[in-house]
């Protein structure tokens, strides 16, 4: 795979239409992770021997700028029997559906709540089967969800969704990473050069950096830095 098939590959994905330039984030993606290193996160991701809750940590852990809409449907596309797509609309019906541990911040879309959805979206399957609907497998799954069940979802009224899930060490580091990746792609929208874990002095880097050149004046930065927990001295000095 070269980096322009690379670009192809994942500019096609439903989870990718929100961007205009699909190419431009292909390339941030690899500059982000390294070409050979995101190939070989793919791989084992997609066709790894592991569980998919290992397979599913290890990736998301470790890849940055592709999400659980991403991952979860080129899981979906690789072998359809088995994994569902995963976004904020399915996790929306799997809710009106009553499934209980479903996703609701992005720290929680870890590898066994997914495995657990790939379950619940599998006995639906079943369902399906049982009441004559023919040649389902977990895309048909999603299609039903987002003609059925999301709109029927969307007629409820004051629905809250109370989150008692305990953050711990792991999860704090999924909330740091996601709030680093959304400001990156916050300031694309905007317009910016935008980028993550930037070094702006010898041993200072920062988690995230919003840039724009103005003409011939020079250029405005803006810089970010995302903490989870410790004290906020040590926010303020690393700013």
């Amino acid at each position: 795979m070269t980096q322009d098939e690379f670009a192809e590959y994942i500019g096609k994905l439903w989870s990718m239409i929100v961007w205009e330039n699909k190419k431009n984030i292909a390339d941030k993606i690899i500059e982000l992770n390294g070409f050979e290193n995101i190939k070989n996160r793919l791989i084992d991701l997609l066709y790894g021997s592991d569980d998919i809750a290992k397979r599913w940590d290890e990736f998301y852990k470790n890849v940055k700028q592709i999400g659980p809409s991403t991952m979860s449907e080129l899981l979906s596309y690789i072998n359809s029997e088995e994994y569902v797509i995963c976004n904020k609309v399915t996790c929306e019906c799997f809710r009106y559906l009553e499934v209980e541990n479903v996703p609701s911040h992005n720290y929680q879309y870890t590898g066994k709540n997914y495995k657990n959805l790939c379950t619940i979206a599998k006995e639906i399957k079943e369902k399906l089967n049982e009441n004559n609907v023919t040649n389902v497998d977990l895309l048909i799954v999603d299609y039903m969800f987002w003609d059925i069940v999301y709109p029927l979802s969307k007629k409820e009224k004051n629905e809250e969704i109370i989150d008692d899930i305990q953050i711990e060490k792991d999860e704090k580091q999924f909330i740091h990473n996601d709030i680093i990746n959304q400001i990156v792609e916050i300031g694309q929208w905007l317009g910016f050069e935008s980028e993550s874990e930037v070094k702006i002095a010898d041993g200072a880097v920062v988690d995230a950096i919003w840039q724009a050149q103005i003409g011939n004046m020079g250029k405005v930065i803006y810089a970010f830095e995302v903490q989870t927990h410790g004290s906020i001295d040590s926010l303020i000095l690393n700013l």
